[in-house]
């Protein structure tokens, strides 16, 4: 077996980095839905959205605790097997992961207590000022992160000193580095990707309960929240994707090459390829069906003006095809769906007749799995068609890895990883899906198994000592 060390650490960081990213988005997403229900409690005094608040703050807070314990192992990554990297960005990242730090780790972890513990202990303002202030965390964590990665996309900001091995890029102007030329489409495209997740997933749970017919006031409460912000973001991130794709085409001309199977420039217009698999050896998309002169159309506003192709790209520094394109196009696919879904969903709440649809509920229930898939092969088409580079045109992956760790060593950690991983993964499976099992709390007595008609007793729902109390267990048969 060959026990390449660059390959071989590319994967384990593309393991550990893609489970990460299975957690951070629904924390943001579901973070937004949160601040949206405990405002609308806040406003109206209506105690089923802070029971729907109470319910998903337990859910988020599992989320929360497996992503930043998945988040840890990725910067002790850069010093293990990627030490040259490291060497050569360390002064652009420092303080790019110092901010993270300070203005989003410590404020998300910080208020998440009073979020999660302060229920009874805080009054409702401060109670919602720290959940908003959790969301806002969560957020700004994702910007640091972001920008950080975009300046490896686009660098600016910088010189280069030192030489050979010793090489390093030293930031001259801190804002340039924060607003490079990808940053904030790259921004906005992964924070909508996150609102999309974290509608998709409340909405796949509400499905659920309507489907069992449980917690049916709650879930059709939850339902709609979260139908509207998924059609918004699913709109806006079409926009947000158009945006980012002209970005690519005038920054990184060979990743959009990838991304779209365009080998060969051209004297006219570019096709735009809905499908297919390209043939990096023939040099062709096979089995494709494009839009003629759809490509230069997005691009350029016209038919007719030539796109870069890959044939005007050096040997050495072209992308390999067939990740980009198919990740790419199968994330563009996604999008689709998503708007074509969500649409049809408000369409038929408008109507009053969504909730009869069983068939669309059930679509919904596995829909949750399309946001993720998007999120995880956005991050692949972006990361693999900038290859070879790890820093476009400054540092090439192959130069970057540590030399001093084998192969086998880093094997032997993706196998240990790899278990790890896998009973975290079983872990927060069997956690979420009891907290969901369970279902919400409900300060109605009746409204979340369908019976919207009764009418609780409150001082069976206010008080400590009763089982229906909204901080303790209630009783299986009126969960």
């Amino acid at each position: 077996m060959d026990f390449d060390p660059v390959t071989l650490s590319r994967v384990q960081f593309a393991l550990t980095v893609m489970f990460h990213y299975l957690f951070p988005p629904l924390s943001i997403g579901l973070g937004a839905i949160m601040v949206l229900l405990e405002g609308t409690y806040l406003k109206t005094g209506d105690r089923r959205y802070e029971a729907a608040t109470r319910f998903f703050t337990k859910l988020f807070a599992v989320n929360f605790a497996v992503g930043v314990a998945t988040g840890i192992v990725m910067e002790f990554q850069f010093g293990t097997n990627w030490s040259t990297y490291s060497r050569f960005v360390g002064d652009v990242f420092g303080s790019a992961l110092a901010a993270e730090g300070i203005f989003a780790f410590f404020l998300e972890s910080g208020f998440l207590a009073v979020l999660v513990f302060g229920w009874d202990r805080v009054g409702k303002k401060m109670h919602f000022f720290s959940t908003l202030m959790v969301f806002l965390g969560s957020t700004f964590s994702a910007v640091w992160i972001v920008i950080a990665n975009s300046w490896q996309q686009t660098p600016a900001g910088f010189h280069l000193v030192g030489e050979g091995a010793a090489m390093r890029a030293e930031i001259t102007d801190f804002w340039a580095m924060v607003f490079n030329p990808s940053a904030m489409h790259r921004l906005n495209h992964v924070l909508l990707g996150s609102l999309l997740q974290g509608a998709f997933f409340v909405m796949s749970l509400s499905a659920f309960y309507l489907l069992k017919k449980r917690h049916v006031g709650f879930a059709k409460r939850t339902f709609t929240v979260a139908l509207v912000l998924g059609f918004v973001s699913s709109i806006t991130i079409l926009i947000s994707g158009h945006a980012q794709a002209n970005a690519v085409a005038e920054n990184q001309p060979a990743k959009l090459a990838a991304f779209e199977g365009h080998f060969e420039t051209g004297e006219g217009g570019a096709d735009l390829y809905l499908f297919g698999w390209p043939d990096e050896e023939a040099r062709e998309v096979k089995l494709g069906v494009a839009l003629p002169g759809m490509l230069s159309f997005l691009i350029h506003g016209d038919t007719e003006t030539p796109v870069k192709g890959l044939d005007r790209i050096p040997d050495d520094e072209e992308p390999p095809v067939a990740v980009p394109f198919v990740t790419y196009h199968l994330m563009v696919a996604l999008g689709m769906f998503f708007i074509g879904v969500t649409s049809l969903a408000l369409f038929l709440r408008w109507r009053g007749t969504l909730w009869d649809q069983r068939w669309l509920l059930k679509v919904f229930v596995v829909a949750v799995a399309g946001p993720y898939i998007a999120n995880q092969t956005g991050w692949v088409a972006a990361e693999v068609g900038r290859q070879p580079w790890v820093v476009y045109g400054l540092l090439k992956t192959q130069d970057a890895a540590s030399p001093s760790v084998p192969g086998e060593q880093i094997f032997a950690s993706i196998v240990l990883f790899s278990l790890i991983y896998l009973a975290l993964g079983a872990l927060w499976v069997v956690v979420m899906n009891s907290k969901i099992q369970h279902g919400p709390e409900d300060p109605e007595g009746g409204d979340a198994e369908g019976h919207e008609g009764q009418i609780a007793v409150a001082a069976d729902v206010l008080d400590p000592a009763s089982p229906h109390h909204l901080t303790g267990r209630a009783a299986p048969e009126e969960a």
